[in-house]
């Protein structure tokens, strides 16, 4: 082997070496390309080139050129027809073009990963001081080894771009989803809110039944609004009703309406499902609803219409039904006290909404959020929370959970004497903020019953400023009370005013 084959060998280890160390990092894939032509012109003594990388469809993605027209489609004429499937095998490929009275040779290699061509580095007009001569094998071997190795690095710089616009368009997703919630009032950032908001941006489209399942006053309407503002139907109207505040007879009129002169004087009235029509129905409390009203209730599910109270006209209706309850459905079907066929009918897809003593980290965010709404609404716009305050709601098992919070704070900024609210201003609202006990073995059920007595104790026995301390509805307070074995605080405010 001569001096000269030494030193150009030599050479090509050389380019090849320093090019891995140079695109061993995820690169774009235009600098990827720029690369690829200087090492490739350069080394070989090429007069021209091109490289270009090709969209899975075969378009061109990105073109650089030296001497040449940059174009790819350009270049390919001067090829047989059956060009890129040589290339997807890997193969180098020659051919021969016309410069006025003198041959030209051009040279092409495929940028590949498996048998995928994602693009393709052409030569042509090889120069040395003699003039001009044909591309060696071993030039062309060489150029396949630099295409190689291009080629990989395009593939890694691709899924890198696709992973990074899937993370943003996602992020993107996120930052809309939390948006949307803050303005329906629906505020945190634990992984479990965060898990729950993402089934909703998935699930809010579909139409499908929604069930809600959750304690009293984590935000389950607020939820149902989420998958209103997400849906089709957001433009229409969302109604909200609440089972377990009325009566039997108001409830049906004002889930189905009522004909005109079923009683003397009763004028036509629209229910809740009409007025829903188009739009989403959001059933509170749907567990509360009598065995008479869960048939009703099949029925619309069923057939999607109703027929308003003292009426035979059947109405036909379009609605998104979502429902929500506290309540153990599973245990009400077993002892007969609610709709098998009904509850899988409403339970098509279940979210679970998570209570505040799961999501502790959102409580700053929460506290943060009343003290600005309350604030101002009470004209007292910067008013701050104590860092022994917020230690003390952090330390808080919130049975109420965030609508006790958000009671809690409102009280708290009306009370507190100065613009920075202390524990003691927390206490004056109720009763205590007790830290957790320091017998560790107290079930969830015995804590939530002391706190309960506390409030009850706090507002001299009176029930119905218990529920709005606690931040529950009356009736939930009721089934709390009556679950729970009777201390000495409930049996002697039993017979108090509520």
């Amino acid at each position: 082997m001569s001096s000269f084959d030494r030193n150009w060998r030599e050479l090509q280890l050389e380019t090849l070496v320093d090019l891995s160390l140079t695109i061993g990092r995820v690169r774009p894939e235009e600098e990827l390309a720029d690369e690829l032509l200087q090492r490739a012109v350069g080394t070989l003594d090429a007069g021209s080139g091109l490289v270009a990388t090709l969209h899975p469809g075969g378009q061109e993605a990105i073109v650089r050129a030296l001497g040449m027209a940059p174009s790819f489609e350009a270049v390919r004429a001067f090829f047989p027809d059956d060009l890129l499937e040589e290339l997807a095998a890997g193969r180098y490929v020659r051919a021969q073009r016309e410069v006025g009275d003198a041959p030209f040779e051009l040279l092409v290699a495929p940028l590949r990963a498996g048998r995928e061509v994602l693009g393709a580095v052409v030569l042509g007009d090889k120069e040395t001081r003699v003039g001009r001569i044909p591309f060696s094998d071993s030039d062309a071997r060489f150029l396949l080894a630099l295409a190689s190795m291009v080629g990989t690095a395009v593939a890694s710089s691709r899924q890198v771009a696709a992973i990074e616009r899937d993370r943003q368009r996602l992020a993107d997703e996120n930052r809309e989803l939390r948006d949307v919630a803050r303005r329906e009032g629906f505020i945190g950032e634990a992984p479990v809110v965060r898990e729950m908001l993402e089934t909703v941006r998935r699930v809010a489209p579909t139409g499908v039944n929604v069930m809600l399942r959750g304690e009293s006053g984590v935000g389950k309407e607020r939820v149902a609004r989420l998958l209103h503002s997400f849906s089709d139907r957001s433009s229409k109207p969302f109604v909200p009703l609440n089972c377990a505040a009325l009566p039997e007879s108001l409830l049906e009129a004002e889930l189905f309406g009522i004909e005109a002169g079923v009683a003397t004087g009763v004028q036509r009235r629209l229910g809740k499902i009409e007025l829903a029509n188009g739009g989403t129905l959001f059933l509170d409390e749907v567990g509360d609803l009598t065995p008479g009203l869960q048939a009703k209730l099949l029925r619309l599910v069923q057939e999607r219409e109703f027929e308003r109270l003292g009426g035979r006209e059947r109405i036909p209706v379009d609605l998104h039904l979502v429902t929500a309850t506290n309540r153990d459905l599973e245990a009400m079907i077993d002892s007969g006290g609610f709709r098998r066929d009904l509850y899988y009918r409403l339970r098509v897809v279940v979210i679970a909404v998570a209570p505040l003593r799961e999501r502790r980290t959102d409580i700053p965010l929460l506290a943060r959020h009343f003290l600005e709404v309350y604030g101002d609404r009470f004209g007292r716009p910067g008013v701050k929370l104590s860092r022994d305050a917020l230690a003390a709601l952090m330390a808080f098992d919130f049975p109420g959970n965030v609508r006790e919070l958000e009671n809690l704070v409102q009280a708290a900024i009306a009370l507190a004497p100065g613009d920075v609210i202390t524990e003691e201003d927390l206490r004056l609202h109720t009763g205590r903020v007790a830290a957790a006990p320091s017998d560790a073995t107290v079930s969830l059920a015995e804590l939530e019953r002391q706190h309960i007595e506390r409030v009850l104790r706090s507002v001299g026995g009176n029930r119905a400023a218990a529920a709005r301390v606690l931040g529950i509805d009356r009736s939930t307070l009721y089934r709390k009370m009556m679950r729970d074995a009777p201390s000495d605080a409930t049996r002697n405010t039993a017979h108090e005013p509520t």
